[in-house]
C-alpha cells in the first residue's frame, strides 16, 4: 500500500479522490489476502489428507505430491509476507490484536552458546534542551539475529629448524598429523563436506560453487576424494557403532532402495546402467521406555535385496526385532540345531492399520473402518505410557490393551468367515492372524514398541537424500554412504552437534589409541577444549 504524503494537500477535491484512492486499494489487499489464506487453508488440508494416505504401494507418489503442495504452500507465504511487510510482533507486545492468526510468526529461539554482541547508543553527557548534564535512568534493549557468513582460511603450519651451536644437531619439531595424508583438507572442512553431503543432502557439484563464491575453487574430483578418505579414517569408529548396536537385546530394522551405477549394465545393452542397492538400518533406541543405554543406529549398504544381507548384518544379534514382513528376516526368527531362538519377531501395527487404511479408502469398507477403530484405540493407549518404565507400560498393557487385543483378535476370524477369500480385505486380516504371535509380543514386554515407526524415522534421510544425489557411484559409494549416516544420525540421536563431532573426531581419531576408540563413540565424546579444561 502506498503510504500518504506527509503534507496534505488542502484541496477537498484532491483529498477525496487521494480517499477513494487508498479504499479502492485496501480493498484490493483485503481480497487478495482472503484469497491467499484460503488457498493456504486448502493446501493444508490437501497436505493433511495425503499424509493419511502415505500407505501401500504408492506412498511414494504421494510423498512427492506433498513435497510439491509444501513447496507451493512455501511460495504462497512468502508472497503474504511480501504484501504485508508488517513487523515482527515485540516480545514485549503480547495483545491478542497484535497480529491476525493468519501472520503469527514464532520467535527464533537462540541458544545460549551463540555470539552476541553489544551495540551501544548514548545520547551524550549534555541535554540537547538546556545543556545540563546527563544521568542514566534505564535502558531499551532490542535484539536482531544477523548472519556471519561462513569463512575458509588457510593454516600455515611452519616447523623451524635450528642447530645447536655446540654439536651442530638439527632439531625440528615433528610435522603434526593430518586428517588425510597429504591432504589440504582440515578437520573441519573436512567434517562441512561430510555433513552437507550426507545431513544436509547438498550434492558436491553443488558445494563446489558454494565455496567458488567464498574465493576458493576446489575441483569436484578433490571434493570426491576428500570426502571417500575422511569416510575411511573414520571407519574403525563406524565399525564400533555397527558392533555395539548389534549387541542390543532390541532392534528395530527396516530397509529402502537407493540407485547404483553399474557400467556391466550398461556393457549388457541396459542404456541406463543402473541397478537398485539397498540401505539397511539397525536402531537402538530405549528412550520410549527409560532404558539405560544410548540410542544409536547402524546403516549397512548391500547391491541387492537378498535376505543373507540382515542375516549377515545381524549374525551376532540375540533378542527381539521389530521388523516389517520381508521374508529375508524369517531365518533369523528360526530356532538353531540345538533348538534355541536366538531372535524373537515383534510385528508392526502400522503396517497392519495401512492395509486396512487401503481397503477403507479404496471401498469405503465399514469392516475396515471398524478395524482402523479397534488399532486406534491401541495407539491411544499407547501414546499414554510412551516415556515410562518398562515395568508401568507393561502393566498397563496387560490391564487395557490385553483385553482390546483378544476381542480383535476374535474379530478378525469372525470377519473372515463372512467375506470373500480373495480380497483384500481378507488379505489383510490373514496378515494379522498368520502372524498373530508376533503382534501380540508387545503385550509381554513393555520395552517392545507397538510399531515400527522408530525405524522408518530413522531410514528417511536416506530417502531425502537420493532425491538430491540420485544415486550412488558404486557399490564402494553406497558403503560411504551407510558409514557416514551412521556416524551422523548416532551423533544427532546423543544430541550432539554432528560437524563439530565430525571435526573434533577427525582431528583426534588418527593419535588416538585404538584401545581407546569407545571415547570418540558419539554417546562418550567429550570435545578435546573440554577435555584441556579439565585437566588444567
Amino acid at each position: 500500500m502506498t503510504s500518504a504524503p506527509a503534507v496534505l494537500p488542502d484541496d477537498p477535491d484532491i483529498l477525496r479522490e487521494m480517499i477513494v484512492s487508498l479504499q479502492t486499494e485496501v480493498a484490493r489487499l483485503s481480497a487478495s489476502a482472503r484469497a491467499y489464506e484460503a488457498l493456504v487453508q486448502s493446501l493444508k488440508i490437501r497436505i493433511a489428507r495425503l499424509q493419511k494416505q502415505k500407505f501401500g504401494a504408492s506412498s511414494e507418489k504421494i510423498d512427492r505430491e506433498i513435497e510439491q503442495l509444501e513447496l507451493l504452500l512455501e511460495d504462497v507465504k512468502i508472497a503474504i509476507a511480501a504484501a504485508d511487510p508488517s513487523p515482527d510482533i515485540s516480545e514485549h507486545d503480547v495483545s491478542d490484536d497484535a497480529v491476525s492468526p493468519s501472520r503469527q510468526r514464532g520467535k527464533p529461539k537462540v541458544s545460549d552458546t551463540t555470539p552476541r554482541e553489544r551495540l551501544v547508543l548514548d545520547p551524550g553527557e549534555a541535554c540537547p534542551a538546556c545543556g545540563g548534564p546527563l544521568r542514566l535512568v534505564g535502558e531499551d534493549v532490542t535484539e536482531i539475529l544477523d548472519f556471519i557468513a561462513a569463512k575458509l582460511k588457510v593454516v600455515e603450519t611452519a616447523r623451524l629448524k635450528k642447530s645447536c651451536r655446540h654439536c651442530e644437531t638439527l632439531v625440528q619439531p615433528e610435522a603434526p598429523s593430518r586428517p588425510v595424508p597429504r591432504g589440504m583438507a582440515g578437520p573441519g572442512l573436512l567434517a562441512h563436506i561430510l555433513v552437507s553431503k550426507f545431513d544436509d543432502h547438498i550434492p558436491l557439484y553443488r558445494q563446489n560453487e558454494i565455496f567458488a563464491r567464498q574465493g576458493v575453487d576446489i575441483p569436484r574430483s578433490t571434493l570426491i576424494d576428500w570426502c571417500g578418505q575422511a569416510v575411511a579414517v573414520l571407519r574403525p569408529l563406524t565399525d564400533l557403532i555397527r558392533q555395539d548396536v548389534v549387541k542390543a537385546d532390541l532392534l528395530h530394522a527396516d530397509d529402502t532402495p537407493i540407485q547404483v551405477l553399474d557400467p556391466r549394465l550398461r556393457q549388457a545393452g541396459k542404456p541406463r546402467g543402473v541397478k537398485e542397492g539397498r540401505i539397511w538400518t539397525y536402531l537402538r533406541d530405549p528412550r520410549p521406555w527409560g532404558g539405560s543405554d544410548p540410542p544409536a543406529v547402524a546403516y549397512w549398504f548391500s547391491p541387492d535385496r537378498k535376505g543373507i544381507n540382515p542375516q549377515t548384518h545381524l549374525a551376532q544379534f540375540r533378542g527381539i526385532l521389530q521388523a516389517d514382513a520381508y521374508a529375508g528376516f524369517r531365518d533369523l526368527y528360526k530356532p538353531d540345531a540345538t533348538g534355541s531362538v536366538h531372535v524373537r519377531e515383534a510385528a508392526c501395527w502400522a503396517h497392519l492399520r495401512r492395509a486396512f487404511h487401503d481397503v477403507w479408502k479404496g471401498s469405503n469398507s465399514t469392516i475396515a473402518r471398524e478395524a482402523l477403530e479397534q488399532i486406534g484405540a491401541l495407539y491411544d493407549i499407547e501414546r499414554q505410557i510412551t516415556g515410562h518404565p518398562a515395568s508401568y507400560r507393561l502393566a498397563v498393557r496387560q490391564e487395557q490393551s490385553r483385553p482390546r487385543v483378544t476381542a480383535f483378535h476374535a474379530w478378525c476370524e469372525t470377519q473372515l468367515a463372512r467375506i470373500p477369500g480373495k480380497g483384500e480385505l481378507a488379505k489383510a486380516i490373514r496378515y494379522a492372524l498368520n502372524r498373530w504371535k508376533a503382534f501380540t509380543l508387545f503385550l509381554e514386554d513393555g520395552r517392545v514398541a507397538i510399531d515400527n515407526n522408530p525405524a522408518e524415522r530413522a531410514i528417511r534421510p536416506v530417502c531425502v537424500g537420493r532425491k538430491n544425489y540420485l544415486f550412488a557411484g558404486s557399490d564402494t559409494g553406497g558403503d560411504n554412504i551407510a558409514d557416514a549416516m551412521t556416524l551422523i544420525e548416532s551423533a544427532k540421536l546423543s544430541g550432539r552437534n554432528p560437524q563439530d563431532y565430525l571435526a573434533d573426531v577427525l582431528a583426534r581419531i588418527n593419535e588416538h589409541k585404538i584401545n581407546r576408540l569407545h571415547e570418540l563413540l558419539p554417546w562418550n565424546w567429550q570435545p578435546a577444549n573440554t577435555l584441556h579444561k579439565k585437566a588444567a
